[in-house]
C-alpha cells in the first residue's frame, strides 16, 4: 500500500508544500501595458516586453467568483475605463479544462474566438503546464495573453492608463511618498494574511499548515478591525486599491471561506467593525454593483472536489444584511 502525500491530497497538487502547505504558482506573463512603450499602436511589446497603450484593443478575463479578478473589475468600473478595456466573464464552473467562456452565445468569447481561455495560454506559450487563472489581460490583435500578473494588473489600471480615466475619477494610490510606503505595506500584510491566507487555510493538507495560517489570519483581521476603529477606511476618508483588495476577500467570507475554507474562527458578520466597514465599501458605486453571490458560491463548492466532493451549493448565509446602514459616515483619524 503506498503512503499517499501533500500533493495527493491538495487540490492542485503541484502547489502543495511537503508539509501540506498551499505554495501558489506564480503568474506565467507579466507583460505590461505602457504609455513608455517604444511600440506604436497596433504592434507587438517592445523589447523591454512592453505593450503600447491602444484603447479598446486590450481583453480583461475575469471570473466574478474570482477575488483576484474582481478586484480588477471594480478598479475598472472607479476609473471609468469601460469603453477602453473591454470586458470578457468566464463560467463560474472551472473543470480539468479550467476556465470556460461557456456564458457566451456558442460557448466561444464573441471577441476572441475561444471556448477555453486556456487557448490563449497556450497560444502564448504552446508548453505551458501551469493552472490557467484569471484576470488575464489578452491582446485581441495577436490573441496572445498579455498578462495575468494580478496584482499589477489594477496599480496599472490606475497609472499607465490614467489619460483615459473619466473626469472625477478617484484617486486610488497615494502620491506622498509616506503615505504610499504605509499603503503598500497594509499591501503586502493583508495580501500575505488574508487575501492568500485564506486560500492557504483552505487548500492546506496538513494540520501544522492550517492552523498557523488560521492564527495569522485572524490576527491579521483582529489588527486591521482596530486599525478601522479611528479611520473610515484603510488609509483614511476616501477609498484606495488597499480597500479594493481587502474588500474582494470580505465579501466573500461568510458565503465561501468561513466553511468551505474552515476560515471559521467566527463569521465576518459577528466582527461589528469589519462587517460596517465591508457594508460600507460595498454601498460605493463599482463595489456591491459587480457583486455576483452566485457565481462565488458556485464556483467554490462546485469545483473544489478535493473539499467538496459532494459538490452541494449551500443555500445560506442571508446576504440582506449587506444593505443594511453601515453607519461610518462620522468617522475620521483622531489629530
Amino acid at each position: 500500500m503506498t503512503a499517499s502525500t501533500s500533493a495527493d491530497k491538495a487540490q492542485f497538487g503541484a502547489e502543495a508544500g511537503s508539509s501540506g502547505e498551499f505554495v501558489r504558482q506564480p503568474n506565467r506573463f507579466t507583460g505590461r501595458i505602457g504609455a513608455d512603450s517604444d511600440s506604436r499602436p497596433g504592434e507587438g511589446p517592445d523589447g523591454r516586453g512592453r505593450w503600447p497603450l491602444d484603447p479598446g484593443r486590450y481583453r480583461l478575463v475575469v471570473s466574478l467568483a474570482c477575488p483576484w479578478a474582481h478586484r480588477s473589475v471594480i478598479v475598472r468600473r472607479l476609473l471609468g475605463l469601460q469603453d477602453v478595456i473591454s470586458l470578457a466573464v468566464v463560467d463560474p464552473i472551472r473543470d480539468e479544462r479550467g476556465w470556460r467562456f461557456w456564458l457566451d452565445g456558442g460557448h466561444r468569447d464573441p471577441v476572441l474566438g475561444v471556448e477555453f481561455l486556456a487557448e490563449a495560454y497556450l497560444r502564448s506559450d504552446p508548453g505551458y503546464t501551469g493552472r490557467v487563472t484569471v484576470p488575464a489581460i489578452i491582446d485581441t490583435v495577436t490573441g496572445l495573453v498579455v498578462t495575468n500578473d494580478y496584482p499589477q494588473i489594477t496599480l496599472d489600471l490606475s497609472t499607465e492608463w490614467a489619460a483615459f480615466h473619466r473626469p472625477g475619477a478617484p484617486r486610488l494610490l497615494p502620491t506622498e511618498p509616506d503615505a504610499r510606503a504605509e499603503h503598500d505595506a497594509l499591501v503586502e500584510d493583508i495580501f500575505r494574511d488574508v487575501n492568500n491566507g485564506v486560500y492557504r487555510a483552505g487548500f492546506a493538507t496538513g494540520q501544522q499548515a492550517y492552523d498557523v495560517v488560521y492564527d495569522r489570519l485572524f490576527a491579521r483581521l483582529d489588527a486591521l478591525s482596530e486599525r478601522l476603529t479611528t479611520r473610515r477606511y484603510l488609509m483614511g476618508a476616501t477609498v484606495s486599491e488597499v480597500d479594493v483588495r481587502l474588500f474582494t476577500t470580505l465579501v466573500r467570507f461568510d458565503v465561501a471561506y468561513h466553511g468551505h475554507f474552515k476560515c471559521n474562527r467566527n463569521k465576518l458578520t459577528e466582527d461589528a467593525v469589519l462587517w460596517a466597514y465591508a457594508r460600507d465599501v460595498f454601498a460605493l458605486p463599482g463595489f456591491g454593483e459587480t457583486v455576483d453571490f452566485d457565481h462565488i458560491k458556485r464556483h467554490y463548492y462546485a469545483t473544489h472536489e478535493m473539499i467538496n466532493p459532494t459538490r452541494i451549493v449551500p443555500k445560506g448565509p442571508e446576504l440582506a444584511g449587506w444593505r443594511l446602514p453601515h453607519g461610518r459616515e462620522g468617522i475620521s483619524r483622531p489629530s
